[in-house]
């Protein structure tokens, strides 16, 4: 095992980490910005060291900082947590030149599924079901046109290397298709700089499901149910669920045995998440993510499996906690994701915390980093906590939630609070019938949050 992990990270999943290393006994190193000197995984660290001003290059990106805090410090291994370098291969290596433990994957695997058109060509070759789409890269040509006419109009063209939504367009008609290939290569090049983008079917309303995967690294792996991210804003998650109201036990089975099956195959190390749209009883892969997700704890409050801890467990050199047949699910989770924006702009609203009660109660978690009195600093996400609740049923799970977010207390700063508590008394997600576009439909539709 380790014997002191640095945590290059911040805010609430700092903190996950640092929970998950007192567990197992492992000194903990935080690292900090100038503007989080007074985070709450500082406070509760063993050690920490400030790595640079608040801008992420030159802090939390900062990798020859990160390395001079291992070697001040002494650690010998660096869990990423999300975001920031989490998916960074060339730190990966960076960290093994070292003599340092990366708490991921293998470097090959995060660059093979970094890079949106091979993976979804391994994917293939796994046996993994895939959106239909280009084999490749491809430009506003003659090319693109005939893929986009044999895969059917609406298509997407997404960027290779992208993420988050950003390089991403619909072009609904072949007029639209030069447009929307051009405007999301400029995206791309902008935000990831690679311009490269591909195409694939444009699914009217699909659900988004993504299976959990915990690989040992030497062929042994199991997938631990499936997560509902459906409700997305700008493609981003804003509410998750385990399990998925609309996928069967059959149907969970089928595509998590594949997807275990996909790992075994690639020796896959640590926590993974296959992602899918899911449409008419169909499963299709659009990307995986090489890390722990932000919704994680979904999946551990209805398995009883610590992901951040079997994580780091792994990294050492550990055994999978269990075997497939032993995974039983446990009733049903819901994670809401409150932010510091205004709940119907979703503008930014960074300050000071005046007032602060989380709620509490049999089932009911609280992943988060702020306190009464703290300052949410304007350089980061804007995320202030996460709400995780847990029932016997969907239907105990949501009067819980209810009753949970009606408790929650979080003055000074404006919060996204107010539309969940308008969304958990919305009929459609009472019955779980919702897809990926049904929030932005909602939001157009008037002032839900007010």
């Amino acid at each position: 095992m380790f014997d002191k992990i640095l945590i290059a990270n911040r805010g609430e999943i700092a903190l996950r980490v640092l929970r998950a290393c007192k567990e197992l006994g492992i000194a903990t190193v935080a690292v900090h910005s100038t503007a989080d000197a007074d985070a709450m995984h500082v406070r509760l660290a063993d050690e920490s060291v400030c790595i640079g001003p608040p801008p992420s290059k030159d802090s939390y990106l900062n990798v020859p900082a990160l390395l001079a805090a291992c070697e001040i410090t002494g650690a010998d291994a660096v869990h990423p947590g999300y975001g920031f370098l989490s998916e960074n291969a060339r730190f990966a290596e960076i960290l093994s030149d070292h003599n340092l433990h990366f708490i991921g994957p293998k470097a090959e695997h995060i660059r093979l599924m970094g890079d949106k058109i091979e993976a979804k060509k391994t994917a293939k070759r796994l046996g993994i079901p895939v959106v239909p789409g280009s084999d490749g890269a491809v430009g506003p040509d003659d090319d693109a046109m005939a893929i986009a006419k044999e895969i059917g109009f609406p298509v997407l063209v997404k960027a290779a290397a992208g993420g988050g939504g950003r390089g991403m367009k619909v072009a609904h008609t072949a007029e639209d298709l030069a447009l929307a290939i051009s405007t999301a290569g400029n995206e791309a090049k902008a935000a990831f700089g690679d311009a490269s983008v591909y195409l694939e079917k444009y699914l009217q309303k699909p659900r988004h499901i993504e299976i959990q995967v915990l690989g040992d690294g030497r062929g042994g792996a199991i997938h631990l149910g499936e997560r509902d991210c459906s409700l997305q804003r700008r493609h981003q998650k804003v509410w998750e669920e385990s399990p998925s109201p609309v996928i069967s036990p059959e149907a969970r089975a089928r595509i998590g045995g594949i997807c275990a099956k996909a790992m075994q195959d690639m020796q896959y190390l640590g926590v993974g998440t296959i992602e899918f749209l899911y449409e008419d009883g169909e499963f299709y892969f659009i990307e995986m993510n090489t890390r722990i997700q932000v919704e994680h704890p979904v999946t551990e409050m209805i398995t009883g499996i610590d992901l951040v801890l079997e994580q780091i467990r792994i990294a050492a050199g550990g055994d999978l906690p269990v075997t497939q047949d032993e995974i039983a699910l446990n009733g049903h989770a819901i994670e809401c994701r409150v932010n510091a924006e205004n709940p119907v702009t979703f503008r930014p609203s960074p300050g000071k915390i005046s007032r602060y009660h989380p709620p509490g109660g049999l089932g009911i978690r609280i992943d988060s980093a702020v306190y009464q009195g703290y300052t949410i600093p304007p350089y980061y996400d804007s995320l202030v906590g996460k709400l995780i609740v847990h029932g016997k049923t969907r239907g105990e799970c949501l009067m819980r939630l209810r009753r949970a977010l009606d408790e929650m207390v979080v003055d000074g700063i404006e919060t996204t609070l107010p539309l969940f508590r308008a969304l958990v008394r919305e009929p459609s997600i009472i019955d779980g019938d919702y897809h990926i576009h049904w929030l932005e439909q909602y939001l157009a539709s008037g002032d839900p949050a007010g």
